[in-house]
């Protein structure tokens, strides 16, 4: 077998920088959630991912890491069949779990016949996983396949003292397995690493990479960091790093903007930030980081919740949660406007007072289309805040007020596009505004 001599371009380098066609753009509309073929690749603009028709791919994901251990198939099925039916397109798992729910699966399989020899694959354990990601690909759902979770520091939850032992070679040997086994399934993007840098252990874990190489060059590659460390801090001059990620759980929306102006641009999503049910989170809390993602550039994100993450009692509950049906609403939203558009407002040329703390909960983020027929401004906490409406194209600008908890628009009046003028939300909370070129007679936001 003579390795691809392009597999670390895959996405990137082998596509010439075009721009996206308007007809192409508005099938993006519609195929972004799921409808395109995987796998998915990176967009010509470097800023986004695209499925195999070319059309804008917006991902919009769930963390169930320990779907294939934790599961049996019909939990598995449940699980998948609900976050279809939600919208959601993609969803982060292990492949071996170490410690939550695993290493052994429901089947009592564990991922190696020898405990901890990554040079043992166990066969009955991985017709189980490959049940899983077939499934999902069933569903629409694409994984973010990860072949060697490290662990948070200072924890037994991850692989990484495994990966030491087994030492370089066995881990070349254990990514050429999984490489093998799994470049024919669509629907995958690898995630390296989990929790943690590479430290100690990045001679191992490069090796998993170049052994999954030696298969597998269909697939994007990205990675899961330390929290506060993007995927590109700690992998930028392997070669191999397709995808960026954003991990925060400080001033979200910073971290968001310094990945949107990483030179040169890569696509990144928000990877992990505030999980639903731990650490107090609120449900505002999930909303904004989720609406500062898009505003802020990135190609899609990630909702986290507990007790699914883990699936603990209660999972299947929570498979209704507030957290999920915003993440609904929010689909509904950016998918009735072309999003792939969207260009972050970081001048704050069209939104000019009001924006509240850029180091604080109640930024207010905005973005405008690249032709300034649509703007789309979030903001945390309601108050009044001041448009030039000359940065929006066309005679007049058609407003709406989009409301993040409900998923219902109002009409907020057409103005023309003269001059600055200040909106006030028609009520407590988080709201959207969205403007639109009255002359384009958009539907109203969340319709298509």
């Amino acid at each position: 077998y003579t390795p691809d001599p392009h597999a670390n371009t895959v996405g990137i380098r082998m596509i010439r920088p075009l721009r996206w066609s308007f007809a192409g753009a508005l099938a993006g509309t519609f195929l972004a959630f799921g409808a395109g073929p995987y796998p998915v690749k990176v967009g010509p603009d470097h800023r986004h991912l695209v499925d195999q028709s070319g059309a804008p791919f917006l991902v919009q994901g769930d963390a169930p890491w320990s779907l294939i251990s934790g599961l049996t198939r019909e939990e598995a099925e449940l699980y998948l069949e609900k976050r279809r039916s939600q919208g959601f397109n993609s969803i982060i798992v292990n492949l071996i779990e170490h410690k939550f729910r695993g290493p052994v699966n429901r089947y009592g399989e564990g991922p190696f016949t020898t405990a901890g020899d990554f040079s043992t694959p166990n066969e009955k354990y991985f017709e189980h996983a490959d049940w899983v990601i077939k499934k999902a690909e069933e569903k629409g759902m694409q994984v973010f396949l990860a072949p060697i979770y490290l662990g948070y520091i200072g924890t037994d939850e991850g692989w990484i003292e495994e990966g030491l032992k087994n030492g370089p070679e066995k881990c070349r040997a254990w990514g050429r397995y999984v490489g093998r086994r799994y470049r024919d399934f669509d629907n995958l993007v690898w995630m390296i690493g989990g929790d943690r840098n590479p430290e100690k252990a990045r001679e191992d874990v490069d090796a998993i990479v170049a052994g999954i190489q030696e298969y597998d060059y269909r697939h994007l590659f990205t990675a899961h960091c330390h929290p506060e460390n993007s995927a590109i801090d700690q992998y930028k001059n392997d070669g191999w790093l397709n995808l960026n990620t954003t991990y925060t759980y400080n001033i979200v929306h910073g971290m968001l903007l310094a990945d949107y102006n990483r030179v040169p641009p890569m696509p990144f999503i928000l990877t992990e930030s505030t999980y639903e049910g731990e650490h107090n989170a609120s449900a505002v809390q999930v909303r904004r980081q989720a609406y500062w993602a898009l505003l802020c550039g990135s190609t899609g994100q990630m909702m986290g919740n507990r007790p699914i993450w883990l699936f603990d009692p209660g999972w299947q509950a929570a498979l209704d949660s507030t957290g999920a049906q915003d993440m609904s609403r929010l689909k509904t939203l950016f998918t009735s406007r072309p999003w792939y558009q969207l260009v972050p407002d970081l001048k704050h040329e069209v939104v000019v007072d009001g924006l509240g703390e850029f180091r604080g909960l109640d930024y207010l983020a905005a973005a405008r289309t690249e032709d300034g027929a649509t703007v789309i401004a979030y903001l945390p906490t309601a108050r009044t805040f001041t448009v030039d409406l000359t940065k929006i194209a066309g005679k007049a600008a058609k407003a709406w007020w989009f409301n993040p908890r409900t998923g219902k628009s109002d009409p907020a009046g057409e103005f023309p596009t003269t001059g600055k003028k200040q909106f006030t939300p028609p009520g407590d909370g988080d709201w959207v505004l969205v403007l639109d070129d009255a002359s384009r007679k958009a539907a109203a936001p969340g319709h298509s």
